[in-house]
C-alpha cells in the first residue's frame, strides 16, 4: 500500500491497478441495509428471497457494492493525500453480490486533463469489480480531482 497517492502528473492513461480482495458478509449487507434503510423485502426477508426471486442467498445492494469497492479503491493509496474531490461518474450493476462473495477492483486510468487551476487535474478512471470466479459483477466511470504536485 501507498502511503501517498498519485499525482496528476504521476497518472499515466492506460496505467493500471488491482486491490485487495474482500469478502462480503451477511452482517455487511444487513447492516448497510439498516443504516441505509433499504428496506425491500430482496434485502430483509429470506423467505421472500427463496420464494420470489431469481437469488440463491442473501443479495447485496448496488449502493454497497459500490461503496466497498470504493473502499477497497482507497486501501490501495492511489489517492491518499492527492485526491481532492469525486466528481462524479456512471455505474453499471452487471450481476449480483451474494453474502460470501469475495470482490476486488481492476482500476485503470481512462484519461486525464488539466484545469485552469495549477493545484489540481482530473482523472477518469475506469473500475471493473470483479467476484472470486473473475466475473464483472460492476463497471463504472468514475472522475476526480487530483492535486498536481507543488
Amino acid at each position: 500500500m501507498r502511503t501517498e497517492g498519485l499525482t496528476f502528473e504521476e497518472h499515466a492513461v492506460g496505467q493500471t491497478f488491482t486491490t485487495m480482495g474482500r469478502t462480503v458478509s451477511e452482517t455487511d449487507i444487513v447492516t448497510f441495509v439498516n443504516l441505509a434503510g433499504f428496506n425491500e423485502p430482496l434485502f430483509m426477508d429470506m423467505e421472500y428471497v427463496a420464494r420470489e426471486s431469481v437469488f440463491k442467498g442473501r443479495p447485496a445492494p448496488g449502493a454497497l457494492t459500490f461503496a466497498l469497492s470504493e473502499g477497497l479503491i482507497i486501501q490501495t493509496g492511489l489517492i491518499h493525500g492527492t485526491g481532492m474531490a469525486y466528481l462524479g461518474g456512471e455505474i453499471r450493476i452487471v450481476a449480483p453480490v451474494l453474502a460470501g462473495d469475495t470482490i476486488r477492483v481492476e482500476v485503470e486510468v481512462a484519461d486525464k486533463r488539466e484545469t485552469k487551476k495549477p493545484d489540481r487535474g482530473i482523472v477518469t478512471y475506469r473500475h471493473r469489480v470483479l467476484n472470486q470466479r473473475g466475473e464483472t459483477i460492476l463497471e463504472a466511470t468514475v472522475q476526480r480531482m487530483i492535486r498536481r504536485r507543488a
